[in-house]
């Protein structure tokens, strides 16, 4: 039998619980072995919940337990998870996470303790929710050179946006509409600004290169600045605004950021929407390939946890280490002003001569609401700025 620990009984840690429960003979006929959940750490009492008799207070409780197997982390943050995570892996025993801040500061270090110890550390539910994604860039994908990951990683900004796109409204409205759904939290800046997304890309881009890309080196721009307005023009030009979290090589230099963009319709991201997220890969054999579902959730995030404890049982079964590339040795990035791209800019009708001037050829789109709109030719970053140096405009990359 698996005996299993759940470190956190909120949202995603209840959902383990749930899905490893009511789908415990699907679970256990692909395992070949049953598996159950024998405790669950928590501060907090549930009087009245069913799974009452597994809670613990005492996390050496766990680590002292010789027959604890897995140790499924759904606590969140980087602290106390961080500890009992290297206690859980000190005592050979596997640990799973839907963690991303964990994850992208402490990743390789957690994958090197645990292969020491003679166990492994998962962590599919860590980026894209119920979205697999690690362990198909672990396996299914490791002959490919990535070229470039793309993808829409947070729901709460893909909802919004599509929201903004389909009824016109502007952005304090339909971040009021999110937090009313619980789509959004009631401080929504990780999500709006680009952190959330910005996290799991660092992940991404870890994977992508085998060493480690910092979050703190990632270009991060959010969804705050994006106005009806804009959506305007994006319909105009047929395109759509989407909040795209990239890592690109180009001739070997990594380029990672964080910001929105305008799609073409013909790009498979530019039809994701609502809380949906996707994730484009394009390797230099395979060509281009996307994942796309639920990128948050209860259920879907503790799938894809509950996935992790699978493998790992089959792993120790038979003894085996499972594959990730990911070094300690950090990646440098591009200098972002260096990358070349087009750009869409907006400026008040009356300023647009003076902007046309300064940024050569641009194509004039239309004028929309006292707003001038143009598309530059490719340029780098560090031109651009240049361009529109002194002047009051908005801009969104052009994709």
């Amino acid at each position: 039998m698996i005996k299993v620990a759940v470190l956190g009984y909120g949202t995603v840690g209840s959902g383990v619980v749930e899905v490893i429960q009511d789908n415990n003979s699907l679970i256990s006929a692909g395992l070949d072995d049953s598996i159950e959940v024998r405790y669950i750490l928590d501060l907090r009492e549930f009087p009245g919940d069913k799974n009452e008799s597994l809670v613990v207070h005492d996390v050496n409780v766990i680590m002292d337990d010789p027959e604890i197997d897995v140790v499924c982390e759904t606590m969140g943050g980087a602290g106390a998870a961080y500890e009992f995570t290297k206690a859980a892996l000190k005592k050979g025993k596997s640990v799973c996470t839907s963690n991303k801040e964990l994850v992208e500061k402490y990743g390789p270090e957690l994958i090197e303790l645990a292969r020491e110890n003679g166990c492994n550390y998962l962590f599919e539910a860590s980026v894209g929710g119920g979205i697999p994604i690690i362990r198909p860039m672990n396996t299914s994908l490791a002959p490919e050179h990535i070229d470039s990951i793309k993808g829409i990683l947070n729901g709460t900004t893909n909802y919004m946006l599509t929201k903004m796109s389909e009824s016109g409204v502007g952005y304090d409205d339909v971040l009021k509409d999110a937090q009313e759904l619980g789509y959004a939290e009631r401080n929504p800046e990780a999500d709006v600004e680009g952190h959330d997304a910005g996290r799991k890309i660092a992940i991404l881009a870890s994977l992508m290169t085998g060493k480690t890309v910092r979050y703190e080196d990632i270009y991060i721009e959010g969804i705050t600045k994006i106005e009806a307005v804009d959506f305007a023009f994006a319909d105009r030009l047929g395109r759509s605004i989407k909040l795209i979290a990239s890592a690109e090589d180009k001739d070997g230099s990594i380029s990672a950021m964080v910001a929105p963009r305008m799609l073409s319709k013909d790009h498979p991201l530019s039809v994701v929407s609502d809380v949906f997220n996707a994730i484009y890969v394009t390797g230099n054999m395979l060509g281009d390939v996307m994942f796309y579902g639920k990128g948050a959730g209860k259920l879907a995030t503790a799938s894809a946890v509950v996935s992790d404890v699978i493998e790992l049982a089959r792993a120790a079964k038979d003894k085996v280490t499972l594959p990730c590339v990911w070094s300690k040795e950090p990646v440098k990035l591009a200098d972002r002003s260096d990358v070349r791209a087009r750009f869409f800019v907006r400026i008040a009708t009356g300023d647009a001569d003076r902007l046309k001037y300064a940024l050569g050829k641009a194509q004039r789109i239309a004028d929309i609401d006292g707003q001038t709109g143009f598309v530059t030719d490719e340029m780098t970053e560090r031109e651009f700025l240049n361009a529109i140096k002194d002047m009051d405009v908005r801009t969104i990359r052009f994709d």
